[in-house]
């Protein structure tokens, strides 16, 4: 099929993956109205078209948390992405090496650590950790990040207990014979099959492997999760983790604007928006509706990132205006590693500069410090942030005064 835009790839991944590897990527919580309600949020967010700014042609690098980025995206973590495509962590580490962007290895990997970083050995690696009862793998984890040159954690705060997701149970990613039905499933994909499932391996999950000595199958996978997350867990048991990790630290996962205070108490370099992509509390707020309170929150004290419902360049440039420094996506990505490697992420990551460059030009912005809320069609009223609300309110005696 002809890819010509983000979206496209979602339809490409369908074709080529078994359903349980579909739809667990595919799907969200319970009825998914959490993850409908991302993207459709998002999308209703209108921007200002300006003409004749003299804006030339705009550069997409931005400078976020002391790095330089080729553009305001970065890989978010996905779990199991090396069952996407033959050692798939380690193709769309490369793919973002390349564009200049961070990738986030999640923890539940199929590449490794060490290979991951062997892999992609000039790029922006950034490490992700769960909360997990096992705190001796927690410190294991991080002690191998940072021997690895990962220096951003990324801990995700947002899934104390795995969330309800109907979908897979139906799928054949758990529930009853969910191994049987895989088996199934794959012998029906014979592309996949060979290229992942003969070639891909070990399709084992490399850090928990290094940690229990044995491999880990899908089904160990799920019940791992299921029995190490740790719904107790507090702030103050994170204390632990921000003395003994000597990088920057970011915290996943904040919709409420006290939580956002919480992670700024704690000493964190930067917080990510994000209801998980609509995959744990269904019902939640869409992510681009939580953001503005959240920068008002916490000003300039934290690096802001978003992420949930992120489909092409337009939508990054929608969150820059609400008072994101970047965003992370996820599912975009594996859908396009899915279909066609690290190549496919390339594409996509090409597709999503093109219309980053487009609409920075229509709004009138050279860079991506240029995004504001001005950029936005929206009245006075319309501004959840006091910040930006107060700015308008002067922008306007101003004009009087001329």
């Amino acid at each position: 099929m002809i890819i010509s835009a983000p979206t496209d790839y979602r339809e490409a991944a369908r074709r080529r993956l078994p359903r349980f590897l579909f739809d667990y990527i595919d799907g969200g919580a319970v009825t998914e109205q959490t993850m409908r309600s991302n993207s459709q949020a998002l999308q209703a967010i209108a921007l200002r078209q300006r003409v004749l700014q003299g804006a030339g042609a705009p550069t997409l690098e931005t400078d976020i948390l002391g790095s330089r980025w080729g553009l305001p995206i970065a890989l978010a973590p996905v779990g199991a992405t090396g069952m996407y495509a033959r050692r798939g962590e380690v193709q769309a580490a490369r793919a973002a090496t390349k564009a200049g962007i961070p990738y986030t290895l999640s923890t539940v990997s199929v590449c490794s650590i060490e290979e991951v970083a062997k892999g992609a050995p000039t790029g922006h690696l950034w490490s992700q950790l769960y909360v997990l009862k096992d705190r001796g793998f927690m410190r294991s984890f991080l002690e191998r990040s940072w021997a690895a040159g990962m220096g951003t954690l990324v801990f995700t705060a947002d899934m104390p207990i795995p969330g309800s997701r109907y979908r897979d149970r139906h799928s054949g990613m758990s529930g009853p014979a969910a191994t049987l039905r895989q088996y199934a499933q794959a012998v029906l994909h014979p592309q996949w099959a060979f290229d992942v499932g003969l070639l891909g391996g070990p399709l084992s999950f490399g850090n928990i492997e290094a940690y229990v000595g044995h491999k880990m199958t899908m089904s160990d996978y799920m019940g791992f999760l299921g029995k190490n997350f740790d719904p107790s867990i507090a702030w103050n048991d994170l204390e632990w983790i921000r003395d003994s990790w000597k990088g920057k630290l970011i915290i996943k996962g904040i919709l409420d604007p006290q939580d956002a205070q919480d992670a700024k108490r704690l000493g964190a370099d930067g917080l990510i928006v994000s209801n998980h992509g609509g995959r744990q509390l269904d019902g939640a707020r869409p992510t681009v509706q939580a953001l503005p309170s959240i920068v008002d929150a916490v000003g300039d004290d934290l690096t802001v990132l978003a992420d949930s419902g992120i489909r092409s360049g337009v939508d990054v440039v929608r969150m820059l205006a609400l008072g994101a420094k970047g965003v992370l996506i996820g599912r975009a990505y594996i859908y396009a590693l899915a279909a066609a490697g690290e190549r496919g992420v390339s594409h996509l990551l090409d597709l999503f500069a093109a219309d980053l460059k487009v609409t920075m030009t229509l709004i009138g912005a050279k860079s991506p410090a240029d995004i504001s809320h001005r950029v936005l069609e929206l009245s006075r009223s319309d501004f959840p942030s006091a910040a930006a609300r107060a700015e308008l309110g002067q922008d306007a005696r101003m004009a009087a005064a001329q």
